[in-house]
This record gives structure tokens, C-alpha cells and sequence, in this order.
């Protein structure tokens, strides 16, 4: 019986074929059969990738603390306000809206009361001069006001304008405000003190800067 002899070269390509074999079953086995065909992944979206969602909350904080700090000065006035603060370096808007909350206070309450003499020293005169032309007007008709100011809600300026030396800045008050007329007899004839009236004005403050007096006065009166 003839018997082939295998040694020698037939016996390593042997061998190296065994060997890409089973490579190539290990690599099918992992990486699984490929056509060229299949659909590659999808981008991940800008939300998945690893550090994008820290990135964009820290851009939302910021601009919501710019919304907050501006609020206070509506756009129209920003303009008017620069010129102030060029006009008077020292103003300081803050300081200025809580003198002005608590003229509105002082102003509306001397009115209520009819003390024209607190009146003067918070108004213009042309301003004045209409208080005290609805004060006579109620003492005539025998009546007083019985008005309190519950709150603040808000006060914002709503325009601003320098004209040489002379500064004019407008404030828009939302408040509440219960309010009760009563007649000579102490009656109640309109208003309540159990329900505040949402009251929205518009007051006009003036002042000369960088004179000795500190103080701003009312010149003007409106509703909004």
C-alpha cells in the first residue's frame, strides 16, 4: 500500500490554514457577517454627549440673572437713566425707587388726611394746587377719606429725561389700596376697608442735580 509522506512544506500550509480558519470563525463569531450594507449608528444627539447638559444649564443661569437685575428699568428709561448718572455720578437707582415708594406713601396719605402743609413740602406747586382743590372740595361736601395703603406690589421706572440741569424721572406704582369715603355723619357711603383696590399710577419725580438739596418732588400725577 502506497502511503503519502507529509512533512515539510505540505505540513505548514497545513497548519496555517487551520489557523486562518478558526481566526476567521473567531472573528464571525464576534463581529458577525458583513455585506457592506449595514446602516451606520445614528450621531448621538448634542443632549447625550458626556459635559453638554452642565454647558447649557450654566448659560440658562446666566441670562436669568441678567433678566433680574435689569427689571427694575423698563427700556424706554435706560437712555434717560445714563443721562442722570452722567449728569450726578452718585445716583444710585435702588436708593431712588425706595425714596420714591415711600413719597408715594407719605404724598397719599397727607391727601387722604388733607394736610396740606406735609403736601407742600413733597409736591410742586402746580401739583399742590390740585390736591388742595379736591381737599376743599370734600371739606365743602362734608366728607373724609378713611384710605389705607396695603402694599406695594411693584414700582418700576417707566421713563426718564435730563433737560439742562433738571432731571425728571417717572415711576409706575402697583398697589393695593382699600379705600372708604365717609360724611359728615362718619358713615360709610362708598369703598371698603376689607377689600384693596389694585391701583396702578404713574408719578412724575423732579430734581436739579448736583444742587444741595437731595430731595425729588412730585411734579406730575397720572393713572396708568
Amino acid at each position: 500500500m502506497w502511503k503519502a509522506k507529509i512533512g515539510g512544506p505540505v505540513l505548514y500550509v497545513v497548519v496555517f490554514a487551520m489557523i486562518a480558519a478558526f481566526v476567521a470563525l473567531r472573528l464571525y463569531g464576534v463581529l458577525g457577517k458583513r455585506t457592506g450594507h449595514e446602516q451606520q449608528p445614528l450621531p448621538r444627539a448634542a443632549e447625550d454627549r458626556p459635559g453638554a447638559t452642565p454647558l447649557a444649564r450654566t448659560v440658562e443661569a446666566v441670562a436669568e440673572t441678567r433678566e433680574r437685575t435689569d427689571r427694575n428699568i423698563e427700556t424706554k428709561a435706560e437712555q434717560g437713566i445714563r443721562a442722570v448718572v452722567a449728569g450726578e455720578p452718585g445716583f444710585d437707582v435702588a436708593q431712588f425707587l425706595s425714596g420714591a415708594k415711600s413719597a408715594y406713601r407719605m404724598v397719599l396719605e397727607a391727601f387722604w388726611r388733607g394736610d396740606e402743609d406735609a403736601l407742600a413740602e413733597l409736591v410742586d406747586p402746580d401739583v399742590r394746587a390740585a390736591f388742595a382743590e379736591a381737599i376743599a372740595m370734600r371739606r365743602e361736601a362734608g366728607e373724609t377719606l378713611d384710605n389705607r395703603l396695603v402694599t406695594i406690589e411693584r414700582a418700576v421706572i417707566a421713563d426718564a429725561q435730563v433737560s439742562g440741569r433738571e432731571a425728571r424721572i417717572t415711576v409706575r406704582f402697583d398697589a393695593d389700596i382699600a379705600a372708604v369715603t365717609r360724611n359728615a355723619e362718619g358713615k360709610v357711603i362708598a369703598g371698603s376697608l376689607t377689600d384693596a383696590v389694585d391701583t396702578h399710577d404713574v408719578w412724575t419725580f423732579r430734581r436739579t442735580l448736583k444742587s444741595a438739596d437731595p430731595n425729588w418732588t412730585l411734579a406730575d400725577t397720572d393713572e396708568a
